[in-house]
């Protein structure tokens, strides 16, 4: 009985202690369960907090760069506000200061009076240069004839002009060959010039380049247009090729002076008035201005717009004061003046007939008029010729 009751007892200590290792077990996986959620919690957690951290460091680099861009425009703003006090302050200053030196109403009617004085005496002035043009040499006579055709030499290129001094006692005579050259040949006389053995007296090289064929020589000093500019006119003084004096031309070396000869830009003249240049101006259609210089300082003394146009035109020249256009083909033919411009306004270009020169295919590439011995000198295609000018009275032209 005893055994058997020890058994029991044996028996029921070992159930009850398989129950409590089993309970244990479920306790122990119970509480490994709730170790792993509350690791991953803190796992979780603290990604969290580093996400929060990082986003936290950038929104206060953002905010960092958001108050420096913030300070360096109140700079700015700060600058600009100073610099436009400070020139609304200089405006202030200069307002007063025009306040103080604006004129009454007197004194802007008295200024307005010696300028309308300044412009009549203006005014008056160009008129007594006009008139001191007209009385300077009593030249009442007109181109009635051109006649007496006579070729003197041929020498030089095809382009060229030729002539001899217009003043008086001076019987030299000067070549000019090509339209951009700086040589000069200088000759004593017209019948040495005739002469082909007989060598120029002397040979002028300039320090500049000339233009065109539009060059005169009066008193020894040579008046030219200087190559490689629109409208610059040289006075030199050829016994050592110095530059005298200069003027620009307003109005020229925008068109040719003739259209038949498109390298010449300025046409230098002289007639018993004194020194002339004739020039094409676009603003007046094209036509010609002739203007009257004086030969000692190159001043302008008075301008002429004539209807004379250069188109078609071959050269021009002028006798007391009166411009002749002579006019002629591309294809060269019989040359004919057909316009003049008066500036006595005495004789008119619609009253007067065509001028025709001797039956002869010409094209002349320059055309100068000497007062002395009334003859024209021009260059035909590389011949220096000559034509003998038949003159009347203007009261004898305006008559008939």
């Amino acid at each position: 009985m005893i055994w058997l009751f020890l058994f029991s007892l044996t028996l029921t200590l070992g159930s009850v202690q398989s129950q409590s290792s089993s309970q244990d077990a479920f306790i122990i996986q119970y509480l490994e369960r709730r170790l792993i959620q509350m690791e991953e919690r803190l796992s979780l957690c603290e990604q969290n907090t580093i996400s929060a951290t990082q986003k936290t460091y950038d929104l206060s680099s953002e905010i960092r760069g958001y108050l420096s861009t913030l300070n360096t425009l109140r700079s700015e703003v700060k600058s600009q506000v100073d610099g436009v006090s400070v020139r609304v302050d200089r405006v202030e200053r200069e307002l007063e200061y025009l306040e103080n030196k604006l004129p009454t109403q007197s004194d802007i009617e008295m200024e307005e009076v010696l300028l309308e004085q300044q412009i009549k005496a203006a005014e008056l002035e160009q008129l007594k240069k006009k008139a001191a043009i007209h009385v300077e040499n009593d030249c009442q006579t007109a181109l009635s004839q051109v006649k007496s055709l006579k070729i003197v030499k041929r020498a030089g290129d095809p382009n060229g002009c030729w002539f001899k001094d217009p003043s008086e006692g001076s019987d030299k005579v000067y070549l000019f060959s090509g339209f951009r050259n700086n040589t000069i040949l200088e000759y004593k006389s017209l019948k040495s010039f005739t002469k082909t053995s007989t060598p120029p007296a002397n040979e002028v090289q300039l320090p500049f380049y000339w233009q065109g064929t539009g060059h005169v020589v009066y008193n020894g000093f040579l008046y030219c247009h200087k190559a490689d500019t629109p409208n610059e006119i040289l006075k030199v003084d050829l016994l050592n090729g110095s530059v005298v004096d200069s003027m620009l031309l307003p109005g020229a070396g925008n068109l040719p002076v003739y259209s038949l000869n498109p390298n010449t830009y300025v046409d230098m003249a002289v007639d018993e008035l004194g020194l002339w240049v004739i020039h094409a101006d676009p603003e007046y259609g094209g036509n010609l201005v002739i203007t009257k210089l004086d030969k000692v300082s190159l001043t302008l003394e008075y301008t002429w717009d004539t209807q004379c146009r250069s188109r078609d035109a071959e050269g021009a020249f002028l006798i007391c004061g009166t411009l002749y256009v002579v006019y002629n083909t591309r294809y060269g033919g019989r040359s004919t003046v057909q316009c003049l411009y008066d500036i006595h306004d005495t004789i008119h270009s619609a009253e007067s007939p065509v001028i025709f020169f001797p039956k002869r295919y010409t094209s002349h590439s320059s055309i100068h008029y000497n007062p002395g011995d009334k003859q024209l000198y021009v260059w035909d295609d590389g011949y220096q010729t000559m034509y003998k000018v038949e003159t009347r009275s203007n009261t004898q032209i305006t008559s008939q």
